[in-house]
């Protein structure tokens, strides 16, 4: 594969939580462009922690990538804040059906869509939510905090998808979802 299909290179990282706490060491992975990257592994592999130090949400957790490097088309990025890969097109959709529990399904999506300008780009994205996961569309007025875990799952995956992401970084995506809607993304995203 030619270095100019890789997507996202991450090469032999390392991280330290608390200064002391080795977590990950020499983990590499290439994601080529329109790929699918499985990362498997039981509960405290490193997962989550890999998929935190590339969009650079480590910070919070008192980690640092010590190691290594993580680069997006060619570019260095593990120095980027999370806004600016979000900006580039990387977004992480983070374990635990994380939504603004007071929005209404329909403004959780929008809030995907606050780096992007173009109206006609955010109503088509939003169309494209509602073809992936129709339920959403259904319950697009209801509070976010009454729907179902599973319900709550496709908005996260869907607000992500409102940025127009070119990675999208997913975090125990099926967890509460039929494997339906799963496919029906899948086999439906070009992205």
């Amino acid at each position: 594969m030619s270095d100019k299909n890789i997507v996202l290179n991450v090469n032999g990282i390392e991280v330290i939580y608390n200064h002391v706490i080795l977590v990950l060491k020499g983990v590499s992975l290439q994601v080529p462009e329109q790929g699918i990257v499985s990362l498997l592994g039981g509960n405290g592999a490193g997962k989550t922690t890999t998929l935190r130090a590339i969009s650079n949400l480590l910070k919070g957790e008192r980690g640092d990538v010590t190691k290594g490097s993580i680069e997006l088309r060619g570019e260095r990025i593990e120095n980027l804040t999370p806004a600016d890969l979000v900006n580039r097109g990387v977004v992480q959709v983070m374990e635990g059906r994380h939504c603004f529990a007071h929005l209404s399904i329909e403004d959780n999506l929008l809030t995907g869509s606050y780096t992007r300008k173009d109206k006609g780009e955010i109503a088509a994205n939003l169309d494209k939510v509602y073809t992936y996961f129709p339920r959403l569309k259904t319950r697009r007025t209801s509070q976010a905090a009454y729907t179902s875990g599973g319900e709550q799952q496709m908005c996260a995956i869907g607000r992500a998808l409102m940025t127009n992401p070119s990675v999208m970084l997913l975090d125990e995506p099926s967890m509460g979802l039929a494997l339906r809607s799963l496919k029906r993304c899948s086999t439906s995203s070009k992205t």
